[in-house]
């Protein structure tokens, strides 16, 4: 008999709360844009609770980067250990949406709100998986965050320390982010570059235009320092990871007049690198250049998160097998893409990522398949069986 004792209370519950399309309308009517949480994790967590999992919600952090609300749900005990983990925050909506991107909305065969692909929808199809899966043995967790989209300072990062303090620390982590590309199942995520970003600000003298000698102009040496940087190869790829790319992502001068000689210049540059190298490295080369052309230049850097590589194995092996049963796809294992809260997660455990087609996340009329909603709660259903064991 599995399911740790629950399982029979429960082994029947399918509300609207559990199917995967009602779920997903209730959160995107929540405008949890970051790091408000509008309500969004008290959707999670009566659903969850209706289903037998055990809640904990807090609050972290203070302006300016929070509070942030999270959540971290349990069902079960011992090992195996499997957890999803996940946001309820998205991004601001912008203007020119067709309809209110808070108001979910059907038109066709497509549901359409912001969130609906990143990432309400995967997190609607998991809590409905697992309410398919009443019975298991070891322990089922969601690791829910307010703060994905922003700056990460009190949302996933605070529930590894809530977790630690407490000695969880699941087997395996499935994120579901919106990995797939042309159809729901062909890419699963396997690991990330890492992410730097960095401010230059170059000083010199004010002066008038016409007296050139009694003054500095900082932005000559400012642009020699892009240049060099903008032509430099930081590397060509390795065996899991396209090559690191630095991009300059603003130039400030600010200078309103026309002949007058600014005193300073200032440049923001963000570096994606993969395993070759790590963040501090980064930052090394790129204050080697900037100094040898503008020595008293001030240098500043964020490192948002270093590169991980989950190794193809046991963890991406149930992912692409539940996938092919599902879709009859073989998915693509890839470490394209942006950063995910999956670079938390690595330093605890093998994590890989897994969700919708990503082709409308953070546009305008963001929209999910129906049909894909679905087939996500199948996959995910057959990804718990094969990581817990349950029949």
């Amino acid at each position: 008999m599995l399911g740790n004792g629950w399982g029979g209370r429960y082994a029947r519950v399918m509300t609207a709360a559990t199917d995967p399309l009602e779920l997903a309308r209730r959160l995107i009517a929540c405008p949890s844009v970051t790091p408000a949480d509008a309500g969004a994790l008290d959707v999670v967590a009566s659903a969850l609770e209706a289903i037998g999992f055990t809640v904990h919600s807090f609050v972290a952090g203070k302006a300016p980067d929070g509070p942030v609300r999270n959540l971290y749900a349990s069902r079960g005990t011992g090992s195996p250990h499997f957890a999803f983990a996940g946001h309820t925050d998205v991004v601001p909506p912008g203007d020119g949406w067709s309809t209110n991107p808070f108001q979910p909305e059907i038109r066709g065969e497509l549901l359409h709100g912001r969130g609906a692909v990143d990432m309400k929808g995967a997190i609607a199809a998991f809590i409905a998986a697992a309410a398919d899966v009443p019975d298991h043995p070891g322990a089922l967790s969601l690791i829910i965050t307010g703060d994905e989209e922003g700056p990460a300072t009190y949302g996933t990062r605070a529930l590894i320390d809530w977790m630690d303090e407490r000695g969880i620390r699941p087997d395996l982590c499935l994120v579901g982010e919106p990995t797939s590309v042309a159809r729901l199942g062909d890419m699963i995520k396997i690991g990330r570059r890492g992410s730097v970003n960095i401010w230059i600000e170059v000083q010199g003298a004010q002066g008038h235009v016409a007296y050139p000698h009694l003054a500095d102009n900082p932005i000559p040496r400012l642009v020699a320092a892009l240049d060099e940087l903008s032509r430099m190869a930081l590397d060509e790829g390795s065996d899991w990871f396209q090559p690191s790319n630095l991009e300059i992502t603003d130039i400030m001068v600010g200078n309103p007049a026309t002949n007058v000689i600014p005193a300073s210049a200032k440049a923001r540059l963000n570096v994606r690198f993969n395993d070759l190298h790590n963040g501090q490295a980064i930052v090394d080369c790129v204050r080697s250049v900037v100094l040898s052309h503008a020595p008293d230049a001030k240098i500043t850097n964020v490192i948002s998160g270093e590169s991980f590589l989950t190794e193809p194995g046991q963890l991406s092996n149930l992912v692409a097998e539940a996938i092919h049963a599902e879709t009859g796809l073989r998915p693509e294992l890839s470490t394209s893409g942006g950063t995910s809260d999956a670079r938390f997660l690595s330093k605890i455990c093998p994590v890989v990522e897994f969700g919708l087609p990503n082709a409308t996340m953070h546009k305008l009329d963001e929209a999910v398949a129906i049909a894909d909603l679905h087939a996500l709660k199948a996959i995910y259903s057959r990804i718990i069986r094969s990581a817990l064991g349950a029949g």
